[in-house]
């Protein structure tokens, strides 16, 4: 019996022209093009590599938790000038099952609320924040983006007249292909 290169090799009747054809397709040209796939020389210009963008470090997040934290994320708590009752105007996060949302819950001396807090996917795991507003019982919500700045989002605070509990948005974003955010 005589092996298939044999055949090949010497042309033999018993294949055919298309076989023979398909066999050095199939079978040196990974060897052709693996012969050439070594480093360039240094000094060399190899402009497919040089030219080709750098890859992101940012990843899109998953659509999903695995695992839900029971207690906040984060909170902000002040106590209110109630002099007779332990009174406090407080923000609280949470996670949702939901990656990118947060259930805001909200207080002042009893007085409750919550919202649904949405963080752009910016290509790092969301990272909410709490800060102080410039009125004496507000709070702003935002996120630290992936280049580590403070970006606003909602602003909880109480009116002064009429003690009521509000929340205003502040300023929506969009995530540009490199995962950088643009204010709208």
């Amino acid at each position: 019996m005589r092996s298939i290169y044999s055949l090949f090799k010497t042309g033999s009747q018993d294949v055919s022209p298309f076989l023979r054809n398909m066999f050095f397709v199939v079978v040196l040209s990974p060897l052709a093009t693996a012969c050439h796939s070594g480093s360039a020389a240094p000094g060399s210009s190899d402009t497919a590599r040089t030219n080709s963008p750098a890859l992101s470090r940012f990843r899109r997040n998953p659509e999903f938790r695995d695992h839900v934290k029971k207690e906040p994320v984060g909170e902000y708590r002040l106590r209110t000038d109630d002099k007779l009752n332990e009174q406090y105007f407080s923000v609280r996060l949470y996670e949702t099952h939901e990656t990118m949302k947060y259930l805001a819950k909200v207080d002042y001396e009893g007085i409750g609320g919550d919202d649904t807090i949405r963080l752009p996917d910016v290509g790092i795991p969301p990272q909410p924040v709490l800060q102080k507003g410039p009125e004496k019982y507000s709070c702003i919500i935002g996120l630290m983006d992936n280049q580590n700045t403070f970006r606003p989002l909602k602003k909880v605070y109480v009116t002064e007249k009429g003690g009521e509990l509000k929340i205003t948005t502040l300023k929506h974003y969009v995530v540009t292909e490199d995962y950088k955010l643009q204010g709208q």
